[in-house]
């Protein structure tokens, strides 16, 4: 299974499946493990200073020997130095958000990393392909964190139609059925963020876990869309305060004042009222933690009946 698949083919990986790449909870804890069970484990460096990306880098090679890549963030402070350390410890995969990646490209092509930028349109992903790039991500709203405006299903096709490398579809993927979806729409593999948030290797607080497990269809909302950039997650009290703030017409540097620290508290300290709950809408669906080699083997062996079913359907 999977042997032609152009992203295994292109990563040396096992299955198409990436895991996303999240800031503060996307550790070398879970990326090896996403690895280890035959996905794509990311590293979320987010605003990780260098040091301490290195070190995850590290950690992460002492617990698998398979690839595992690095997400970056192109609007981080460290952003330059952080690519320096991709170089130097030659990491296998770097994905992009938030950016252009253009000028990082020959010293990562150097050594040989793949560069997987994260696009939320088709005007961005010619773009970043005709700079390069090896495959792109193309992430629906339906994500959680940062979103742009164009659904999975919309957006995949368009994306697919449009460039000449392997496409990898996210936002709103959480089980063998979205997995099937997507490659009926022309991606060659998926990303999957809130899935593997609620696995036992990841590090968030258990708050996090929990409030993710009780949330419906309906509990997730964006906030910042006045700011440009707007972010998917569960309802509470803070994106209620936020949207009140949103409403008077509050400065941009004021919002941003406000959500500083916002996700570490979540993740980290438990406070998920006045923390960011970053997730996406398929939280909807989850209900247990489990394993990520679970996990895994669950999205693969699920493949099958799906695809008896659709053989029935076309009957």
């Amino acid at each position: 299974m999977f042997e032609e698949n152009p992203i295994c083919k292109l990563l040396n990986i096992k299955y198409p499946i990436f895991q996303g790449g999240m800031a503060w909870i996307g550790t070398a804890e879970l990326a090896s493990a996403v690895s280890n069970a035959g996905g794509l484990g990311i590293i979320g460096a987010g605003h990780m200073p260098p040091d301490i990306l290195r070190a995850e880098i590290q950690k992460a090679k002492k617990w698998t020997d398979k690839p595992f890549g690095v997400n970056i963030m192109l609007m981080s402070p460290f952003v330059k130095e952080v690519m320096q350390v991709v170089v130097d410890e030659r990491v296998a995969v770097v994905t992009t958000g938030a950016g252009n990646p253009a000028e990082y490209l020959p010293a990562l092509k150097e050594v040989g990393t793949k560069v997987i930028p994260v696009v939320a349109s088709v005007a961005l992903a010619k773009r970043l392909v005709r700079s390069g790039v090896d495959a792109v991500i193309a992430e629906g709203t339906e994500s959680g964190g940062h979103i742009g405006d164009i659904t999975t299903m919309a957006l995949v096709p368009q994306v697919v139609d449009a460039v000449d490398v392997p496409v990898i579809a996210a936002g709103g993927i959480g089980d063998s059925r979205g997995i099937t979806a997507a490659i009926a729409l022309g991606a060659s593999g998926v990303q999957m963020g809130t899935r593997f948030v609620v696995s036992e290797e990841c590090i968030a607080h258990e708050n996090y876990k929990n409030l993710v497990l009780k949330a419906k269809d309906r509990s997730t909302v964006v906030t910042g869309r006045s700011t440009g950039h707007p972010v998917r997650v569960i309802s509470n009290k803070m994106t209620r305060e936020y949207a009140e703030l949103e409403a008077k017409q509050t400065p941009v540097e004021e919002l941003e004042k406000f959500g500083a620290g916002r996700l570490n508290l979540a993740t980290h300290k438990g406070d998920v009222e006045n923390g960011s709950v970053m997730i996406g809408q398929i939280s909807g669906m989850l209900d247990e933690i489990k394993p990520v080699a679970v996990i895994m083997e669950e999205l693969v062996s699920g493949l099958g009946a799906v695809r008896d079913r659709i053989v029935a359907f076309s009957k």
